[in-house]
């Protein structure tokens, strides 16, 4: 009885790991702004990073811009080429962005709300669920474009179907592009998007809006030896200590990096640098939380019938009618009779000897000089393959 118990928990706990196994690996796929170099590359030889600059590190566009002037000097260097004969491929995107705070107005009324005015390819990186419309980039010639939540489209227009239709910030015109669905529920209330929140251009933000400057860069590049990209983002970027903070997020979730968040438990939450993570980082580093108590619960429930298999091979193992030596005796016994045998057979080819056991061997007939060097070949690796043996022994 005691040991139906034992198995049936102790395949219950197997179960249970299982479980939480494929849950962390749906919680893994489902972060999208996390996943940009799988979506990248499909080669996985891409490494996505981000760096997150405290409020008074004064990062500008002329610093984003010098750095992406290096990149294609560092990857040569590194002999990362473009291979595509697509006119239009690129080894690399980015993207940049600054909160803030802007008003839209149309005819009949305004709304005040969170701002995110963007540069480079963001929502390349985010992916956010477009209910009407769609992006605009960062790197248009034309800046008045803007993207809008459910919440302000409701309020401004009452409808979500409002692509195309224009909204006026500090009286200059603005197409709306699209609508976005706004990330919900209590992470992401805690991450920061308890508000309406509207995306736009960052020359929009800064010369129409309130900015709290750049505080967000993010990049996506080969990765030709692990930890390339990040190096360079780190010698570029982040090399103020205090000021910034570096991190990779196409590895961030991985089995060693959920082990290393174990060991680091209470103590990354403190943050001495100064800096505000956008709402997408909040939410990574809730859900990085989140996964590493999903980790530290798999190996418990996995170490258990572990535990219980190593103790059955233990009890097997001392009460099995045979040991390690009798197992060797009765190898070497085998072995013995197999070189008696091939003695006996070397002998019967030299005309020495008896066949082993009465055992009459086939006798070759002569067919020409051809036959006979073949069988003196024969012969000869015959007997080097028994005095190896015998060495052996």
């Amino acid at each position: 009885m005691k040991k139906l118990v034992l198995g049936i928990s102790g395949g219950l706990s197997f179960l249970i790991f299982l479980i939480l196994l494929i849950t962390t690996n749906q919680i893994i796929g489902a972060q999208d702004t996390q996943q940009m170099a799988r979506r990248w590359s499909k080669e996985n030889d891409a490494a996505q990073v981000s760096c997150f600059f405290a409020a008074d590190s004064e990062t500008t566009e002329d610093t984003i811009l010098m750095f992406e002037h290096g990149i294609d000097s560092a990857l040569t260097e590194a002999s990362v080429v473009q291979e595509s004969e697509n006119p239009g491929a690129r080894l690399w995107a980015d993207a940049y962005s600054a909160d803030g705070k802007i008003t839209l107005s149309n005819n009949k009324t305004s709304v005040t709300a969170d701002a995110i005015g963007i540069g480079g390819d963001f929502f390349l990186f985010h992916p956010l669920t477009l209910i009407n419309g769609a992006y605009f980039s960062g790197n248009d010639l034309m800046q008045d474009y803007c993207v809008i939540d459910k919440d302000a489209a409701w309020q401004l227009f009452g409808s979500y179907d409002v692509a195309g239709m224009t909204v006026y910030i500090s009286g200059i015109p603005h197409i709306v592009t699209g609508v976005v669905e706004r990330p919900e529920g209590r992470l992401a209330e805690a991450a920061g998007l308890e508000g309406t929140l509207v995306y736009v251009s960052l020359e929009t933000l800064e010369t129409l809006g309130t900015s709290y400057g750049i505080n967000h860069y993010e990049i996506v590049m080969p990765d030709p030896v692990t930890g390339f990209a990040y190096n360079h983002v780190k010698e570029n970027l982040g090399k103020e200590e205090n000021a910034t903070e570096v991190v990779e997020n196409s590895a961030r979730y991985s089995l060693l990096s959920r082990l290393k968040l174990i060991g680091q438990f209470g103590v990354r939450s403190m943050n001495g640098k100064g800096i505000i993570y956008p709402y997408w980082e909040n939410m990574a580093r809730g859900y990085e939380d989140i996964l590493m108590i999903l980790t530290l619960l798999q190996l418990l429930t996995l170490l258990y019938p572990v535990i219980l298999l190593l103790i059955a091979f233990i009890i097997w193992w001392r009460h099995k009618g045979w040991t390690l030596r009798d197992v060797r005796l009765k190898a070497k016994d085998k072995l013995e009779r197999l070189i008696e045998r091939l003695r006996a057979a070397r002998a019967v080819k030299k005309g020495t000897g008896e066949p082993f056991s009465g055992e009459s061997l086939p006798k070759e007939k002569s067919s020409g000089k051809r036959f006979r060097r073949r069988k003196k070949r024969r012969r000869k690796t015959f007997e080097d393959d028994f005095e190896e043996i015998e060495d052996f022994l």
